[in-house]
């Protein structure tokens, strides 16, 4: 569903997997690891991980089992994400999309607590936003808005000013629940009806205007 028309927005908030960064392989390999300690299928399994904090896709997969227990396999579960960078790069484009926005009000919000954000932000040469709202900064993983409406106030600017860069059906569900409009980035999010989809991060420019608004042009 390529956009015809440009969309404006006054600040951009920025999913971190999938959307910047594609580590496909890392989730799953490490969530494959944590299915086969649980007896769970893995490919069923996979089509419920992505955009969500793994604490809270544990809850969906276990929804009786302890919380406790989910927040203790959560913590192993980023000791292996963090430390297994193998294979992440940085999705096509990516590079020059957050190269245009430095100097421009954009934000980090991703369910990655920030020692994994910087990780895999590293591991494909892209830098860190300065503003970013990451794992510890939020009560509610997503589809819960919290992270977003938190990126918009931190950045100065009401929901309705902000455009959400997405690839998850969870990440969509929050963008939305925050009043935000979505482009949905790769194919994950074709599926889930974005306000906007992209292939990457190569069919998008951001202009920035002589009052501050961006202008997002998409091409096909």
């Amino acid at each position: 569903m390529p956009a015809t028309a440009p969309f404006t927005a006054r600040a951009l908030l920025l999913d971190m997997d999938g959307t910047l960064v594609n580590s496909d392989a890392v989730v799953e390999r490490c969530w494959r690891r944590w299915a086969a300690e649980h007896g769970l299928d893995a490919t069923s399994m996979l089509k419920v991980v992505h955009g969500r904090q793994g604490h809270a896709t544990m809850a969906v997969l276990l929804p009786d089992r302890p919380v406790e227990e989910n927040l203790e396999d959560n913590r192993r579960m980023l000791e292996w994400e963090t430390a297994d960078v193998d294979g992440v790069v940085a999705i096509p484009g990516a590079p020059a999309f957050l190269a245009s926005l430095t100097d421009l009000p954009h934000a980090l919000v991703t369910s990655a607590d920030e020692g994994l954000a910087r990780a895999r932000m590293d591991a494909a040469g892209l830098p860190m936003p300065g503003v970013r709202v990451t794992a510890e900064c939020v009560g509610a993983s997503k589809p819960d808005p919290e992270g977003f409406l938190k990126g918009a106030a931190e950045l100065g600017f009401d929901p309705e000013d902000c455009v959400v860069f997405e690839d998850s059906e969870v990440g969509i569900a929050a963008g939305r629940a925050a009043g935000m409009r979505v482009v949905g980035v790769g194919p994950r999010a074709a599926a889930h009806a974005p306000d906007a989809h992209v292939r990457d991060l190569e069919q998008i420019r951001v202009e920035a205007l002589p009052d501050g608004t961006l202008r997002l042009h998409f091409t096909d």
